[in-house]
């Protein structure tokens, strides 16, 4: 029997293949499909229980099973997933816009919107109802038949489109690699990076070094490497994903899909995408968004350039460097670094490793909110790297399954995420625990050391774990509205608010001990951490804001004139260039986010939710950093409420205002205290 059409309790990886994919997803469509027509074509009058809710309960198996798969395609991929993948999502995409433009379904959970001040619904249920109609209206219920057909295509199109563009930058960033076969070329890289290439050369039956643009491998050789020719070759070939002369190019489904998305919102009424999407987050319209990174960028610009200015100094003074490039960025900014506060990664990493940081974030999380972690064997894995946890609080009440997966390999994207291969949901009086997953791309061990983590990569595990904790500690009755099931631009300060306890003394004693003496991290090290908070803050700053202000360009206004990708770029990008311009890179053919990701009209988000999270941790601050009563009301308010409710009004709750934008400019020394 194929086993995903049974139930089970958690993910039954061992036993599935590849050809079980498929069939599944055809079956559990069709058995879905039977259970939505009966609620629409209920005799009974529609109320919440028979429409609403029933309707919230529907393909749960098709969702698990699409958990899974969709998890499976980021983490442990391969060519015949891809392909899968490729049949999948448009039947998914299909299957959607049935239940969306039912015309009978939509009539029911109608009629119980336009009742619902009248039926005494609590906040959760409403806040269900709320989101259900709107689903169906924001997403061509209200159509005539005609634009609904117009409306299926395109969004079966754009199913395409995304995941062909993931594809491709997979696919671009899989066959480079540079090989180097002259130690020599190794000049300035630390002895844990040049065993991590030595061994990435040996499995692929090469002697000598591998450089491969995976971030592990390729972020350190940009950091460390002395060879500027080649830090040069390695950034080009990097900024190049997408945007080569092959067949993973990227350039004509970024203008189809933003030309695809902006007429979608337009066929819905909206003036474009960014006005469609922003009615669901806490920014509201593109107009208040732009004011938002326009305003930060006003006040860091000066910062930043400033700094950027210091830095090619720096490279002159040391090296005659004429002109500061891209790819001298971070390989003087961390010199300058170690000279200005005598501090650099490698000088941090064996205190950092891997297995005593995730200690440590557990410890941080039993701290706040006594949640207890116990690696078990028992549960089935997707790889051997994986590895699972049951999380139980101080009483042993399961609270969640925890699944971990820090090393790449082929087949798994670069970069770091949390998700989900269970939601939570109280259910027949029976509160269901979730299934939490972060998936990270950490350096694996060698024969010599185990894996340590730089100060980046540590802050990327605790951010991770803040997503997870939002999973974990989900307490809602309905999946839909559970965990991260919250605005996008609120979904962020969970996960950026727990990087704060990276910087703090209390919480860097828990962990952060030599791989090989044990010796508590040196104070002097903590404090060099503090003060090198805020190095190039700036600059970092800058970066985030072109990013969000290139994804409001794309989806804020009709894209239907644009005809060149990297020229619309430049543009967009004169008001936050400092380096200069590189002709034969471009980001949006790799910009996952914007472009395959849901962070569409949405990646200013990431300074939104910074905003929230130096509010929050302010609060943190003034009571103590493991305050169990404000712990308790950031769990009980914002972690475990997922989107029962506006985003707002919890954060008010929680905090008693609205957050402080100026609170994280004070954290960015971009403002005085």
């Amino acid at each position: 029997m194929n086993p995903l059409l049974k139930k089970f309790p958690t993910a039954p990886f061992s036993e599935i293949k590849n050809e079980h994919f498929l069939p599944a997803f055809r079956k559990l469509i069709e058995e879905t499909k039977a259970e939505i027509n009966t609620i629409a074509h209920n005799d009974a009058k529609p109320n919440f229980k028979n429409t609403v809710e029933a309707l919230e309960r529907t393909g749960e198996q098709l969702n698990l099973v699409s958990s899974i798969f969709f998890n499976l395609n980021g983490a442990e991929t391969n060519e015949e997933i891809q392909k899968i993948a490729q049949e999948v999502s448009p039947m998914l995409s299909n299957f959607r816009n049935d239940l969306l433009l039912n015309e009978a379904l939509f009539s029911r959970v109608k009629q119980v919107y336009d009742i619902r001040e009248s039926l005494s619904l609590n906040p959760e249920e409403d806040r269900l109802l709320e989101i259900q109609y709107k689903g169906f209206a924001r997403n061509g219920a209200n159509l005539n038949e005609t634009d609904k057909k117009k409306l299926r295509e395109i969004d079966a199109e754009l199913a395409r489109l995304t995941l062909k563009f993931g594809e491709n930058v997979l696919a671009d960033s899989n066959a480079y690699e540079m090989h180097i076969p002259s130690e020599d070329d190794l000049d300035g890289l630390p002895e844990g990076v040049r065993e991590a290439a030595a061994m990435i050369a040996e499995e692929r039956g090469k002697h000598g070094w591998v450089i491969t643009l995976d971030y592990p491998s390729y972020i350190p050789f940009m950091k460390y490497s002395s060879r500027r020719e080649l830090r040069k070759k390695l950034s080009l070939a990097f900024g190049a994903r997408g945007f080569q002369k092959n067949d993973h190019n990227n350039e004509a489904n970024v203008l189809k899909i933003a030309n695809l998305r902006h007429k979608r919102a337009q066929l819905l009424g909206y003036s474009s995408h960014a006005h469609f999407v922003l009615e669901e987050r806490m920014a509201e319209t593109p107009e208040k968004v732009t004011d938002f990174l326009r305003n930060l960028l006003e006040k860091a610009k000066p910062a930043a350039q400033k700094e950027f200015d210091e830095l090619a100094d720096f490279a002159k003074t040391s090296d005659g460097i004429d002109e500061l490039e891209k790819w001298d960025g971070a390989y003087y900014a961390e010199k300058l670094k170690q000279q200005r506060f005598d501090l650099d990664d490698e000088k941090l990493k064996p205190y950092f490793e891997l297995e005593k940081v995730i200690d440590g974030v557990f410890s941080v999380a039993n701290k706040l909110y006594g949640l207890n972690f116990d690696l078990t064997r028992s549960v089935d894995v997707y790889h051997p790297d994986v590895k699972t946890y049951e999380v139980t609080d101080d009483e042993g009440v399961l609270v969640a399954l925890f699944y971990a997966d820090f090393h790449p390999r082929p087949g798994k994207r670069n970069g770091a995420w949390m998700t989900s291969f269970r939601p939570q949901q109280i259910k027949n009086g029976v509160n269901e625990r979730p299934h939490i997953s972060i998936v990270c791309n950490f350096t694996k061990p060698t024969a010599t050391k185990p894996s340590l983590l730089t100060f980046n990569e540590v802050t990327t595990l605790f951010h991770e774990f803040g997503h997870a904790l939002h999973g974990m500690l989900a307490n809602t009755t309905y999946s839909g509205l559970s965990g991260t099931n919250v605005y996008w631009d609120f979904v962020e300060l969970p996960s950026q608010v727990l990087e704060n306890w990276c910087y703090e003394k209390e919480t860097l004693e828990l962990f952060a001990r030599h791989f090989e003496t044990s010796e508590v991290i040196p104070m002097e090290l903590v404090k060099k951490i503090k003060d090198s908070s805020n190095f190039h803050e700036g600059m970092q700053t800058l970066r985030q804001l072109s990013f969000g202000l290139l994804d409001m360009a794309w989806h804020g206004a009709d894209p239907s004139e644009i005809s060149n990708v990297k020229e619309f770029e430049s543009e967009v990008f004169e008001d936050t260039r400092l380096y200069p311009e590189t002709p034969s890179t471009c980001m949006s053919t790799s910009f996952s986010h914007i472009f395959q990701g849901g962070y569409s009209a949405g990646y200013y988000s990431y300074k939104w939710a910074e905003v929230l999270d130096a509010d929050t941790f302010e609060y943190f601050k003034q009571e103590g950093i493991f305050n169990r009563k404000v712990a308790n009301s950031f769990r009980d308010n914002i972690l475990s409420r997922g989107g029962t409710q506006d985003p707002m009004e919890l954060y008010v709750k929680f905090r008693g205002h609205e957050p402080d934008p100026d609170a994280l400019l004070r954290r960015a020394g971009l403002l005085e205290n």
